[in-house]
Formats: structure tokens, sequence, C-alpha cells
């Protein structure tokens, strides 16, 4: 059996520590196959957030795949960075981003979903782009045979798992596309509450799991991360909930 602990939307900078602390145990008691953050690590992109992620996710002591949240970007505030020099602050967390995991049975596919700019005027939403989607197909086509396919993104793909929404454009489509190479999930974040739902497509089935967030931004629910299971090509999603 593999054990993957997936985990969201931290947001060094707004982190709660107790959260981030109760984590920490779990991962020291439970070891866990892997760690995949799904985005938002920072809440304003500063280097010393980055730092900080960057240090806490090492401290795990066991492998680590992060996407880019909308969080992960510079501001409004700060466009040119924003769309000139949007990942200089990386450096404490390069090796990580987007880093594909084989482990015995599953393989974890990164799909981009943030943009540095869209034609509307949030940009916090989600974007799947032709060439990201495209890498994440060429990556699925090389996956062994037998392989359980998880994809990696920030943004779900499309809403309906939680009452938060992504509006992710070009999610749709994607999630077909995905469906159709093989992927048998989409790990996701960035509406901080926690949801497994299975969507038919193409006479399959693909499941969206959202993970909840460690940071002081809570929404619906309590500090919570994901425990995913996978033994046999069935997946167990359990919602880890902080109590107190």
């Amino acid at each position: 059996m593999i054990r993957l602990f997936h985990v969201s939307d931290v947001h060094f900078g707004a982190e709660d520590p107790a959260a981030i602390a109760w984590f920490d145990r779990c991962v020291a008691a439970e070891a866990p196959d892997a760690v995949v953050m799904t985005g938002d690590l920072t809440m304003r992109a500063t280097r010393g957030e980055f730092q900080r992620g960057g240090d806490w996710l090492r401290s795990l002591g066991v492998p680590v795949t992060l996407e880019v949240g909308n969080h992960d970007i510079p501001y409004y505030w700060d466009p040119f960075r924003r769309l000139f020099s949007p990942y200089q602050r990386y450096a404490a967390v390069e090796k990580m981003i987007e880093r594909e995991l084989d482990l015995p049975g599953v393989t974890i596919v990164p799909l981009k979903t943030t943009a540095r700019a869209q034609w509307r005027w949030n940009w916090s939403k989600g974007r799947v782009s032709a060439g990201s989607l495209r890498r994440a197909l060429a990556m699925i086509d090389e996956v062994p045979d037998g392989n359980v396919i998880l994809v990696a993104a920030h943004h779900p793909l499309i809403d309906g798992g939680a009452k938060g929404t992504a509006k992710t454009r070009g999610g749709d489509a994607a999630l077909d596309a995905l469906a159709k190479a093989g992927a048998h999930a989409v790990l996701s974040g960035h509406v901080h509450d926690p949801f497994d739902l299975p969507i038919e497509r193409s006479g399959r089935t693909i499941r969206m799991i959202g993970a909840g967030t460690l940071s002081k931004r809570t929404r619906y629910t309590p500090p919570a991360f994901n425990e995913i299971r996978v033994e046999g090509g069935a997946i167990q999603t359990i919602v880890r909930r902080m109590e107190g």
C-alpha cells in the first residue's frame, strides 16, 4: 500500500502554527511515502515566506512535490515582477516544484493551473493552458501500464466539490482529456475545504480530490489534510481534521 499526505494552502505569512505542528507530528509518526503539496505555500510570494515554506517541507524528511498556487505569484501591487519575473523568488523550493514522483504502482503528474495574467478581473482563478495540458498528457503517456495516475494541480478543474469556486478556464476540457488519457484522480487545493468527487467522463470515473488548509484562513472546516491510500489499484481518501 502507498500512503500519501495531500496538503494544501499553508499560506506561510498567514499559517496556523498549531496546525503545522500537528501535521509535522503526523508525518513523523506515520512516515507517509510522499507529501503532495497542491499550492499556496505562501501568502504574498515573498522571499522570506518561500524560505520558511521550503525549510518546512524539507524538514518533513519524505519526498515532496509542490504545485504553484495563485498566492505563490507576486500580486497586482507588484505588476512588473508578476508579469516578467514571477518565479524569481522560488529558489528555496525550486527543486520541489512540479516534481514528478514515481512510487511503486503510483505516478504523480503535475499540472499547472496558475497564470500571470488573464482576460478577466480575478486572476486568482484557475487556467489550464494548452501547453500545461500537453505536458501533463505527455507525462501520462510515459507512465508504466497498471500504475495509478494522480494529477496534482492547485485549482479544482471544475467546481462542485466544495462551496468555494475556482472557475478554472479550460478545466472542463482538461478533465475530459486527462480521463481519456487514463488519469485516476486530480488532487487540488485553493478552496480550503476537503472533498472527494467522482466524475464520469468518456465511460470512465475520474475523481477530483481537494485538500483543506493548514492556515488561519479556514472556511467551512477546521485545519485539515488528506491521507490518500492506494492499494490494488483502488484509491481511498481519508480527511484528517485537526481537533480543537
